[in-house]
């Protein structure tokens, strides 16, 4: 039996141990909680990697990667939001992508989180119809 998008993000919070999942269960709570009806996925799994953890409403919102020293969500329609309080600082040269790099110790801004999300899925929603 194959486990479930959501048991896999769960095992992965649980495998890395550190302030890497505790990072990413809080950016994962902050996501469900800006979008009640959001489809927790998991793609991109091979040989050499795990998989990745990517978030959906009409259409990928972000994934959430883990390296050693950054948990970083790449927005798939980055470039296209409205970023006020200016919370991705990577991948910023590209004409789709953002992504934000968090590190060990940074503070989330949980209001500007929770409002990029949405503005994800308001792109998301306008751009399926």
């Amino acid at each position: 039996m194959s486990e479930s998008p959501s048991q896999l993000i769960d095992a992965r919070i649980k495998e890395l141990g550190d302030w890497r999942g505790k990072t990413l269960s809080r950016l994962r709570a902050l996501i469900k909680q800006a979008d009640p009806e959001v489809v927790e996925e998991w793609k991109w799994k091979k040989a050499s990697n795990p998989g990745v953890p990517v978030w959906s409403h009409q259409g990928g919102i972000c994934t959430g990667e883990t390296y050693k020293s950054v948990v970083k969500l790449t927005f798939f329609k980055g470039a296209s939001l409205k970023d006020p309080s200016g919370l991705f600082n990577s991948s910023l040269e590209g004409n789709t992508r953002r992504a934000i790099d968090f590190h060990d110790d940074d503070e989330i801004d949980e209001n500007a989180f929770v409002a990029l999300i949405r503005a994800a899925v308001s792109l998301n929603e306008s751009s399926s119809r």
